[in-house]
């Protein structure tokens, strides 16, 4: 690996730089944006059950808040209850939001790893070119030159790749995922203040 990262030269250094962050904030996200940590799927259930049985305490609002971010969103909600659905839905809203920026918190650098990867081998690609041309002189270019410069070209290029393509299919993952998850999590405070207003049974 060290042999490899030698001939591919300097500029390899970057590109391993973003690969390292990258797998970090890809494992981040994997693990935090389970579907039963962020939508436990009888929390619902759990809260209206509660509700029906004791009412809102702040025990029940700051459980729901630390639980997961649906309980959040609950909690908001749930914090306005003697208010108007209007109000009570504007909470929810705010709540929502402060959740979906969770879920999307270090997708950005995903992405942009991706994007800036394969330029970053494109970079090393031009200085495996400058590299060969510079090698080249009066009698012609010395062959180890020659091979060291074509081998910093074709690794960069390669590694980039490599990183770009991973790094890329987790953010549109993790992206849709994240869709996915605050659609949830509006139905589901929907179905809330319906209950608690009782438009729905």
């Amino acid at each position: 690996m060290f042999t490899l990262v030698q001939a591919a030269g300097w500029p390899i250094w970057l590109l391993i730089i973003a690969s390292l962050v990258a797998v970090a904030f890809i494992t981040e996200r994997a693990l935090f944006l389970r579907r039963k940590k962020i939508v436990p799927p009888q929390l619902l259930d759990e809260v209206v059950l509660e509700l029906k049985q004791k009412g809102v305490s702040q025990q029940m609002l700051t459980r729901l808040s630390e639980g997961s971010p649906l309980g959040m969103v609950f909690a908001a909600g749930l914090k306005n209850i003697k208010s108007a659905p209007e109000v009570m839905k504007e909470s929810i809203e705010e709540a929502g939001r402060s959740a979906t920026h969770q879920l999307e918190k270090f997708l950005t650098t995903i992405g942009t790893i991706a994007s800036i990867s394969p330029l970053l081998g494109l970079f090393g690609t031009v200085v495996g070119m400058i590299e060969i041309f510079g090698s080249q002189n009066a009698g012609g270019a010395a062959p180890a030159e020659l091979a060291h410069g074509i081998s910093v070209a074709l690794y960069n290029t390669a590694f980039g790749l490599i990183v770009a393509i991973p790094s890329m299919i987790a953010y549109r993952h993790f992206r849709a995922q994240v869709d996915s998850l605050t659609i949830e999590m509006e139905q589901q405070a929907i179905k809330l203040v319906e209950v608690v207003h009782g438009e729905r049974k």
